[in-house]
C-alpha cells in the first residue's frame, strides 16, 4: 500500500500483549507497516489498521482480545475503510475461531508469519474478505525483516526462536515451534549495525535463551556469543533473556564475570521450589540445582541481582511444596520475581492434571509468596544505601518523575533508579558544557549519571541529592535525532515527563515463554 499525492497515507496502531518476544515481533509489524506505507496513528486519532499482537499464556487472553475486538466493532461499523488484524500466539492457537466469534476482524495471521501482515491486508481490502493464514513452521527467520525500535539507546536482538522444552503448563512451544538458532555472524552483525545507530545496551532474546547452538550442535555457543559481544567497540551494556536451570553451564557464567560489557544481572526461572511440582511441571531440574546455579553466579559476580518467576497453585501442589518455594526464595534472595497464580490452559498437560488447587487456596498462597518476595527484594535494596552508582537514563519509565522533578535511569544490575534532577555538583564528560552550574546539562535518555542511593523500595531504588557526573553518549545523541526528527521543539535540556519511546519494561503476564 502506497499513498498516492492525492490521498494521505493510512494510519496503524499495534496493541500488544504478553512476553519480551511479542514486543519484539511488535516492532518488527511496526517496521513491516512503515515500510508499506502506513504511518503512526497519533494518539487521539483512530488509526485506519489495528492490529493485535496477542498472548495465548494467561488464562484470560482469550476474554482480554476478544473484549478489545467487540469494543472495536462499533467503530469499524462507522468506518468502512478501517481493518483489524490479529497475531500472535493467540491468533496461531484459534485461527479460524478468531473470525467465527469477531466475523469483523479482516486478517489472521500466526507467529510464523509476521511478514505476510502487509499483503494479507491489501488482499482482505481489495477481496473484501477475511484472510487467515497461519504457517505451521517458521520459513523466513525474523531478523531479516523491517524493524522500526522502540528505544534509540537500547535494543532486543533475537537470537532463537521456538523452544524444545515440553513444560506441561506451557503452551509456547506448539504455537512457536521447535527452536531455531541464527548462525553467530548474523546476530554479531545486527548488533554491529545497531550500535553504529547508537545503540549501547543490547538484550538478546530466546524463548529459552541459553539453549542457543542446540540447532548446530555447538553447547557452549551461547558463552562465545557474549564473549563475542563484548568484542563489539561502543556496545556498553549486555543482558540476556530467559535461560533455563537445565541447561544454564557453568561456562555461561565464567563468560558472563570474565566480560566487562555483561551485566551482573540474571533473570533465571524458578516456577516452583518443590521437587515433585518440577516433576509435575516436567522441568528437568530440582531445587538443589537451581540453588547451586545461585551459588555460583553470586560466587563469580558478588554484586549481581538475580530475578525469578514463580508459579504458585500448580495441580497437585501441597502445602508442603509451597513451604518450599519459600525456602528457595529465602535462599535465593532474590533482587525481584514476576509471580502468577497458575492458569489453567486448554492444550497443555497440566490443565487435565487431577488435583487441580481451589482458587481460595492458590489465592492466599500467592499473597503470601508476594509478601515474602517483596520483603527480600527491599532487604536487598536497603544494602545498596549509600552506594554510588552509574545509570543509564531511561524514558518512560518513572511515571511520577514529573510530580517528584525526578529522572530515571537503570543500574548495571537492572533495578530502576528515580534519582533527582540536580545537577549543581555535576561533572561532565564527553564534550558537554554546563552553564556555570546550572542544571541546564543536558543529560537525555541514552546518556549515564553517576548518582549516590540514598533510599530503598522494594520494586525501586531512589537518589536524592546532586547528580555526581554525566557522561554524554552516542545513544543520548541518537535518541536527540529521533526526538529532533519527530518535535519542533528538539532541545537538550534536563526533561521531565519524556514521551514513552523508551525500552519497555517487561511484561510479566508470560511466565510461560521463560
Amino acid at each position: 500500500m502506497t499513498a498516492t499525492p492525492d490521498t494521505a497515507p493510512r494510519t496503524y496502531e499495534v496493541k500488544t500483549y504478553g512476553c519480551q518476544m511479542n514486543v519484539h515481533d511488535s516492532e518488527r509489524l511496526t517496521g513491516l507497516l512503515e515500510d508499506a506505507g502506513y504511518v503512526a496513528a497519533a494518539a487521539d486519532q483512530q488509526a485506519d489498521v489495528v492490529v493485535f499482537n496477542t498472548c495465548a499464556v494467561r488464562e484470560n487472553a482469550d476474554n482480554k482480545l476478544y473484549g478489545n475486538l467487540s469494543h472495536l466493532a462499533p467503530v469499524k461499523a462507522a468506518n468502512p475503510g478501517m481493518q483489524i488484524a490479529v497475531g500472535g500466539c493467540l491468533a496461531q492457537k484459534d485461527r479460524s475461531t478468531i473470525t467465527q466469534k469477531a466475523p469483523y476482524v479482516d486478517v489472521v495471521f500466526g507467529t510464523h508469519n509476521i511478514g505476510s501482515l502487509p499483503v494479507l491486508l491489501e488482499r482482505a481490502r481489495v477481496q473484501e474478505e477475511a484472510q487467515v493464514e497461519i504457517l505451521e513452521s517458521l520459513e523466513v527467520f525474523p531478523s531479516t525483516l523491517p524493524t522500526k525500535r522502540d528505544s534509540a539507546y537500547a535494543a532486543w536482538v533475537s537470537i532463537s526462536v521456538g523452544c524444545n522444552n515440553t513444560c506441561t503448563f506451557c503452551i509456547v512451544p506448539s504455537l512457536r515451534g521447535k527452536e531455531k538458532d541464527r548462525r553467530p555472524g548474523e546476530i554479531l552483525a545486527e548488533i554491529e549495525a545497531l550500535v553504529a545507530e547508537g545503540v549501547s545496551e543490547i538484550t538478546l532474546l530466546g524463548q529459552n535463551v541459553n539453549a542457543y547452538g542446540v540447532e548446530f550442535g555447538d553447547r557452549q555457543a551461547f558463552s562465545k556469543l557474549l564473549r563475542a559481544c563484548g568484542e563489539v567497540d561502543g556496545l556498553e551494556r549486555v543482558r540476556f533473556t530467559s535461560p533455563h536451570p537445565a541447561e544454564f553451564t557453568d561456562d555461561v557464567i565464567e563468560a558472563m564475570a570474565e566480560t566487562p560489557n555483561v551485566m551482573p544481572q540474571l533473570h533465571m526461572p524458578l516456577q516452583s521450589g518443590s521437587d515433585k511440582v518440577l516433576k509435575d511441571m516436567r522441568r528437568s531440574y530440582r531445587q538443589s540445582k537451581f540453588l547451586g546455579i545461585i551459588e555460583r553466579v553470586r560466587a563469580a559476580m558478588p554484586e549481581a541481582a538475580i530475578t525469578t518467576d514463580i508459579i504458585v497453585g500448580f495441580p497437585g501442589e501441597t502445602e508442603e511444596d509451597f513451604l518450599a518455594t519459600l525456602d528457595v526464595v529465602r535462599a535465593a534472595r532474590f533482587a525481584g520475581a514476576f509471580t502468577f497464580q497458575y492458569s489453567k490452559r486448554p492444550g497443555t498437560p497440566a490443565a487435565t492434571l487431577p488435583d487441580q488447587i481451589t482458587p481460595d487456596v492458590v489465592k492466599d498462597r500467592y499473597e503470601r509468596l508476594v509478601e515474602v518476595v517483596n520483603e527480600i527484594a527491599w532487604d536487598e535494596g536497603k544494602k545498596l544505601v549509600g552506594r554510588q552508582v552509574e545509570l543509564m537514563v531511561s524514558e518512560g519509565e518513572g511515571r511520577k518523575d514529573a510530580a517528584t522533578h525526578r529522572l530515571s535511569g537503570r543500574g548495571p544490575d537492572n533495578r530502576l533508579v528515580h534519582f533527582e534532577a540536580d545537577f549543581s555538583a555535576v561533572e561532565v564528560s564527553a564534550g558537554s558544557t554546563t552553564d556555570g552550574g546550572s542544571t541546564a546539562v543536558g543529560v537525555r535518555p541514552g546518556d549515564m549519571v553517576t548518582v549516590t542511593i540514598t533510599y530503598a523500595a522494594p520494586h525501586h531504588l531512589v537518589a536524592d541529592g546532586p547528580v555526581q557526573a554525566v557522561r554524554r553518549t552516542r545513544s543520548g545523541d541518537a535518541w536527540e535525532r529521533r526526538v529532533s526528527a519527530g518535535s519542533t521543539t528538539g532541545g537538550t535540556g534536563v526533561t521531565l515527563g519524556m514521551p514513552a519511546i523508551g525500552v519497555p519494561a517487561p511484561l510479566p503476564d508470560a511466565p510461560a515463554c521463560r
